[in-house]
């Protein structure tokens, strides 16, 4: 089963044994902060500067990450405000040597772009 359909991820990595929650499985914050990690980077490209998390929402954990699996992370742009900008997010693990894929979670994490004071600016359209 293939879920990245052909999209390049933004990021790629794989989870450190240091990782591991209580249950055996890649803990909830870790992922998180991979999905962060790479919205942010879409984000800032999208607002041609700085910007910083303001909202998670509708994340959803489908099925559990293992030691050994590659984790993809893919995001997109969901859209865009006057000082904001959503990024869709999913995460693929990659098991048993690439032989399998498996949708880890997903959610929708918004941005705001700042100036440089560190306060809310508008996005600057077209910067791509």
């Amino acid at each position: 089963m293939t879920t990245g359909g052909g999209r390049d991820p933004v990021l790629r990595v794989v989870p450190r044994p240091a990782d591991i929650n209580a249950n055996g499985h890649i803990f909830g914050g870790w992922v998180l902060s991979q999905m962060d990690i790479a919205a942010g980077i879409i984000a800032a490209r999208e607002a041609d500067g700085a910007v910083a998390t303001v909202a998670i929402e509708a994340m959803e954990f489908i099925a559990p990450i293992q030691l050994h699996d590659l984790i993809s992370v893919y995001a997109t742009v969901e859209r865009i405000g006057r000082t904001s900008i959503a990024i869709r997010v999913e995460v693929v693990a990659s098991r048993e040597r690439g032989q399998a894929e498996v949708k880890v979670t997903d959610g929708l994490f918004t941005f705001v772009a700042l100036d440089e004071n560190h306060r809310p600016r508008l996005v600057k359209r077209g910067s791509r």
